[in-house]
């Protein structure tokens, strides 16, 4: 199937978008273990490069990020998030990684233009 066919081109593929939010995340923290003086540092990074990354797919899409990092240490954490857009052309996914010492949770947001 030719992907120009099916609209492939502009549309937002959750494995294309978690590959590159994993990919960055492993760029920037990879095996590093927690450091609470790094955390502002990694998320502010991680959204970078997965923004540069996102971009350079060419979709016409605004992109929405956010980032959590949070140390292994056995306390919980919830999240939700809410949106009113249009289904046939909006999407999101979330990225869960972790590693020995630390989760980081990537949400994004692609908003069809």
């Amino acid at each position: 199937m030719d992907p120009y066919e099916s609209g492939e081109e502009t549309a937002f593929i959750v494995d294309e978008v978690t590959g590159i939010i994993t990919e960055s995340i492993e760029t920037v923290i990879g095996e590093n273990g927690y450091q609470a003086s790094r955390v502002n540092h990694w998320t502010n990074s991680v959204m970078e490069l997965s923004l540069r990354q996102l971009t350079r797919l060419g979709k016409p899409f605004k992109y929405i990020l956010t980032t959590v990092i949070m140390q292994k240490n056995g306390a919980g954490l919830s999240a939700a998030h809410s949106c009113y857009w249009d289904a046939n052309t909006d999407a999101s996914c979330t990225v869960r990684w972790e590693n020995n010492t630390m989760y980081c949770i990537v949400t994004v947001f692609g908003l069809g233009i």
